[in-house]
């Protein structure tokens, strides 16, 4: 361990050097900044790990079937599990997307589940991203330039090899190619991982593209190489949000779509890693009934635990929330990254009014949930000493012929000592995190 933090400078000036930075682009200007990483890992127990595992499995393989249901026979919606007004209200559900299902029914092929640990050791799942979920690669290449300056510290420590992410990436694009190579489809140079993009096309041997050189004809998607040669492309693992994957059916200003994919999609021509409208399922309001999915659709309790978590929607809960409104945290459910985020202690009498008239006003917009006092992890600070920040975690899980947890993850801290936003467009930094094999 001593040597992980003897040579953390030098650690971080290769990642800078490498590109290793995480950009924001927001109201209209882009601001790349350094992701710092911290060389102190999270610790995770194998058997502790072996319990994440199986919650995270069960949640994902229900969103999967929740996404097929609600874009196929509704049957949650008729059975009165879910309102009906919830779900086809969500910003994330796509009217174009009902009826079509992807190659082999998956719909969340990379799903980042975000978790803290509270302090009486308590696992609890904070947010679903099933939309565009980044960040594996962060943790993958630190460990990797960890390794070569100190090859001995993982193997010592009964650390499991993280280095079969890419590996399980490029079997599920493959599981689900419908017969062509394999791409990643990037929005270029200044989307904020824009890293990850072009480290995982290396490391599957997936082809990069910003898209300029992929044609659709005849509801079939080809690449066209550096000689002009045409190849079928026959799974797509695209960075490009929904709305601007497909000027022709989305969002018709988008300069960074294929026109046409969503038709060559829609007939079973080509995969689609995500599937568009995913976030039907990801939305902060569905988070709220996940626990009653997992017993709808899969028979069983739910392993990994809410935060407690209230609907204004209903109310009842919206009772609770006015009543104890200094007590929780408001999340605006369009909103990602750390943003649209207010702790009810922290508001004036004056805004406090004005956010509950708007609460009032617009209660489908927003959740309420529990402050948990989760785990502080200790960090290096600028000078050099330990000190103690909040912490999560956002674990990787990936569907093809099976779901697996990859036995790793994205540790994220803030770095403000106040702060319990630790996302990295708000200024936080990511450490590695260490599964052990025993």
């Amino acid at each position: 361990m001593d040597d992980l933090i003897r040579n953390s400078e030098t650690i971080n000036q290769l990642l800078a050097r490498y590109g290793v930075k995480f950009g924001i682009y927001k109201n209209g200007e882009f601001k790349e900044q350094l992701f710092p990483f911290d060389p102190i890992p999270r610790v995770i127990e194998n058997g502790e790990f072996r319990y994440l595992e199986k919650g995270l499995k069960q949640r994902v393989d229900a969103l999967n079937c929740f996404l097929s249901d609600i874009y196929g026979k509704k049957q949650i919606v008729k059975d009165g599990v879910i309102p009906e007004e919830f779900v086809f209200s969500a910003k994330g559900f796509l009217a174009p997307c009902d009826g079509v299902t992807p190659p082999k029914n998956i719909y969340s092929h990379i799903s980042g589940i975000d978790l803290v640990q509270s302090k009486d050791d308590s696992w609890y799942v904070l947010e679903d991203n099933l939309r565009v979920p980044s960040g594996a690669s962060y943790p993958m290449i630190a460990r990797e330039l960890q390794r070569r300056s100190a090859p001995d510290v993982f193997s010592d420590n009964s650390v499991l090899d993280n280095r079969n992410y890419a590996e399980w990436l490029k079997e599920v694009m493959d599981y689900v190619n419908t017969g062509g190579i394999n791409v990643i489809l990037s929005p270029g140079r200044y989307n904020a991982a824009f890293f990850e993009h072009s480290y995982f096309a290396e490391k599957t041997g997936a082809v990069l593209t910003t898209g300029k050189d992929i044609v659709c004809e005849g509801d079939t998607l080809y690449y066209i190489d550096y000689n002009g040669r045409k190849q079928r492309v026959g799974a797509v693992y695209r960075r490009i949000s929904d709305e601007y994957l497909d000027p022709m059916t989305f969002y018709e200003e988008s300069l960074i779509g294929i026109p046409h994919i969503f038709e060559a999609y829609r007939k079973g021509n080509v995969a689609l890693l995500n599937a568009p409208g995913n976030g039907a399922a990801d939305d902060k309001g569905i988070y709220y009934f996940v626990p009653k999915m997992i017993r709808y659709y899969l028979g069983e309790d739910a392993v990994l635990m809410n935060a407690p978590t209230y609907l204004p929607y209903y109310e009842k809960d919206m009772n609770y929330v006015l009543s104890h409104f200094d007590d929780l945290v408001i999340k605006d459910v369009a909103e990602a990254g750390g943003y649209g985020v207010v702790f009810g202690s922290s508001l004036t009498a004056e805004k406090k009014a004005d956010f509950i008239a708007l609460l009032k006003s617009k209660p489908r917009r927003f959740i309420a949930q529990e402050v948990i006092d989760f785990y502080d992890l200790d960090i290096l600070n600028e000078s050099g000493e330990r000190t103690a920040r909040k912490a999560d975690l956002r674990a990787f899980v990936l569907t093809g012929s099976t779901t697996k947890v990859w036995p790793s993850g994205l540790t994220r801290f803030s770095r403000n000592p106040d702060s319990f936003i630790v996302n990295s467009s708000q200024g936080g930094g990511f450490k590695d995190t260490w599964v052990l094999s025993r």
